[in-house]
């Protein structure tokens, strides 16, 4: 089968490139550790010239033979390659975006050997406190293209990392978005807090652990926070009650545990109703199962999971923009 678009999804640490036949069908993928704060250095020829710019390097290495085979291939991109600081600047667009609105707003730059790269823009949530995308976007519009019709008008499309992002959405569109900061705190925890001092790194999972952690932060849910309950993981691990290599689990579920009961609060009362949406998870398969463990204790009980979001929702945004002229069937 030949080849009909390369989409890549270019964040902060890596680079995925996906070769995309008919209907989005994935025929090759790569991964590069050649995020846009790690690109190469190291100079070389692209097409007969010296080149140093590492986006163009970058770019090179992850699709040049496939372009060399099918030079007529489009490119399209998301993620931080759209950033500030990324290959061109893609503004963000405002809610409530959807798959037309972000396909018609595509950022184009000319690469070395002049294929044009169309980058995604992110989206913006604008208000006292304004809330920001880049990349998620793209997964949540390729999470909902296998939604039968309808199946979004009560869901929260979660995708779990660094800053965890839960995405309501409506007839097709991005109208609401949270972001938590749990991974990125997690890590900073463990790794420059004294919390960090008495873990025992690389232990197995230990969900007995993580299960308590996150019954800690839901048993004080409205009487104090996590910056009181934090303090649990070396305190029991002073007096004996959590060994070494379970401190790392347990104060991941604690993370998790008050992120997601502060999420069931937010969704009780901006839907005005104790009832909580359906959840489709987006992310690392191990990451999602913590989630999904964690998401069933607070009282979400209709999870699941979403497979090659961000390769479907590049297929839709191509389409879209006019890339591509088959639109997927799935």
């Amino acid at each position: 089968m030949l080849a009909q678009l390369i989409a890549l999804d270019w964040g902060t640490t890596s680079l995925r490139a996906y070769k995309l036949g008919a209907d989005g069908l994935v025929l090759e993928q790569r991964s590069l550790s050649s995020g846009i704060m790690q690109l190469p250095k190291t100079p070389r020829l692209i097409k007969g010239q010296r080149c140093a710019n590492g986006f163009e390097l970058a770019f090179d290495e992850a699709c040049g033979d496939w372009l060399d085979a099918q030079p007529e291939l489009p490119v399209i991109a998301c993620g931080m390659v759209g950033s500030a600081q990324g290959w061109r600047e893609a503004v963000y667009c405002d809610t409530p975006a959807n798959v037309a609105n972000l396909g018609h707003s595509l950022q184009v730059v000319r690469s070395l050997s002049g294929v044009d790269v169309h980058i995604v823009p992110g989206v913006i949530q604008r208000s006292h406190l304004p809330n920001v995308m880049r990349g998620e976007e793209t997964q949540v519009l390729g999470a909902l293209q296998n939604l039968r019709a309808g199946a979004n008008s009560d869901l929260l499309i979660g995708l779990p990392g660094s800053h965890s992002k839960w995405v309501e959405v409506a007839d097709g569109c991005i109208v609401h978005f949270d972001t938590f900061m749990t991974g990125e705190i997690f890590a900073v925890l463990s790794e420059h807090s004294i919390l960090g001092r008495t873990q025992q790194k690389g232990a197995s999972f230990d969900g007995q652990a993580f299960d308590r952690g996150v019954q800690v932060a839901l048993s004080v849910d409205g009487e104090i926070g996590p910056l009181s309950t934090l303090f649990s993981a070396r305190s029991l691990g002073l007096t004996g009650e959590l060994g070494a290599s379970a401190q790392a689990d347990y104060l991941s579920g604690l993370l998790i545990g008050h992120e997601l009961s502060a999420l069931a609060q937010t969704q009780r009362r901006r839907r005005n109703s104790a009832h909580l949406p359906a959840v489709v998870l987006i992310g690392n398969d191990q990451l999602c199962a913590r989630y999904s463990r964690a998401l069933d204790a607070c009282g979400f009980d209709r999870v699941t999971l979403a497979e090659q979001a961000t390769e479907r929702g590049l297929w839709q945004l191509a389409a879209a923009a006019g890339l591509i002229t088959k639109t997927p069937s799935r």
